[in-house]
């Protein structure tokens, strides 16, 4: 993909994030077409983003790393897009649906990473990912659907895109976390005092930590790299909920404890 078609499938994005509205598609001049391309027009998109009123590069969601969101959006691969600093919130949020174009919930584990992980030439293990955690979270990632069908967009458009994210709640760090056994780790989540939905951790590809492992490698092949301090969001263990006034989400772990949302507008 040419780099001037990449500037202006970056400028169509960040205008259209910015200024909250629908988009339809992009057009088949700037339409990425394959996941190469996508993650290229993504990290262009992300400098502009962190430049603008969105802040630091704080970490990454990991989408599609659990059957139920693989069958829902019909992508069977898991697929990464980043975290902006003013888009994080700790233990609760109180949302407002005017300032998004379509809000979705979704309930996941978190961590947060100790060190760098550069690529030194061998892929990463589960074991050398385990031992770069600073802190395991629960977590609600926050999803935008950003466009008038996201049903009707191919993956390279919506990771471009950063694959819908739109934030984050984190819960308390846990650095104990080695005490846990994470793939076994229960999810409970309920709307309105009522249940949604439960989870496991093992549906994020038999271990949360395996996602993590994905991510680590994946940055590698493309020159990039998980970097200390990140936060990684692994992928949700409950189909996601679209947001409507008046909406209370709670999500619970054992041994993680308790993030909410809570919607207006």
């Amino acid at each position: 993909m040419k780099s001037d078609n990449i500037k202006q499938a970056v400028t169509i994005l960040e205008e259209n994030r910015l200024a909250n509205t629908a988009l339809e598609k992009l057009d088949s001049s700037v339409r990425p077409l394959d996941m190469g391309a996508a993650y290229k027009i993504q990290n262009s998109l992300n400098d502009k983003l962190s430049r603008s009123r969105l802040g630091s590069r704080s970490g990454f969601k990991i989408g599609c790393t659990t059957p139920v969101l693989q069958r829902y959006l019909d992508i069977h691969e898991p697929i990464y897009g980043e975290i902006f600093s003013s888009t994080m919130y700790k233990d609760t949020a109180i949302l407002d649906l005017a300032n998004y174009v379509e809000l979705g919930i979704e309930t996941e584990m978190a961590v947060r990473l100790d060190t760098d992980l550069p690529n030194n030439g061998d892929p990463y293990t589960f074991e050398h990912i385990a031992d770069s955690i600073d802190s395991v979270m629960l977590s609600i990632e926050l999803v935008d659907a950003r466009y008038e069908n996201f049903k009707t967009l191919d993956t390279p458009t919506l990771t471009a895109d950063n694959f819908f994210n739109a934030g984050i709640v984190l819960g308390r760090p846990i650095a104990d976390w080695h005490e846990l056994d994470l793939a076994s780790l229960e999810s409970f989540v309920t709307l309105n005092s009522k249940v949604l939905g439960r989870g496991k951790g093992s549906l994020i590809m038999g271990h949360p930590l395996n996602a993590l492992t994905w991510l680590a490698n994946k940055l590698c092949e493309q020159g990039h790299m998980l970097r200390g301090g990140n936060i990684v969001s692994l992928g949700s263990m409950v189909k996601t909920h679209w947001a409507k006034p008046g909406d209370t989400l709670h999500h619970h772990m054992a041994g993680l404890g308790s993030v909410s949302v809570t919607v207006k507008g």
